[in-house]
């Protein structure tokens, strides 16, 4: 997994390449924590290049999505492949969570708030 971020509008873009699995959880974990304790509250997970999402993958999401919103912030995904998707929906994270076809949506979505 790869992972890396830059900012775009007031929003930081956060792109993740590859899986996100019970070996690559704990870096993304620390990745987001990061961002989050530096004052990047209004995030947005770019998911065009990750190809598989475990529950531990569920996990980091669900966890930086508690911590940005109780910052005043919130961790939007944007560009989600089919499969990972299916996951996200049937987990019951597209109640949760704000999804977007593509990154320029979702920063519009945090200029609308």
């Amino acid at each position: 997994m790869e992972i890396k971020s830059k900012d775009q509008s007031g929003v930081t873009i956060v792109s993740i390449t590859g899986s996100i699995d019970t070996l690559t959880a704990p870096g993304a974990t620390e990745f987001l924590n990061g961002l989050i304790a530096g004052g990047k509250t209004r995030l947005v997970a770019d998911f065009a290049g990750v190809d598989y999402t475990s529950s531990a993958g569920l996990r980091v999401l669900l966890a930086a999505v508690k911590e940005t919103r109780s910052r005043g912030g919130d961790l939007y995904l944007a560009q989600v492949r089919p499969d990972v998707q299916k996951v996200l929906t049937l987990s019951g994270f597209t109640s949760i969570m704000k999804v977007f076809p593509d990154v320029d949506a979702a920063v519009a979505a945090y200029q609308q708030r």
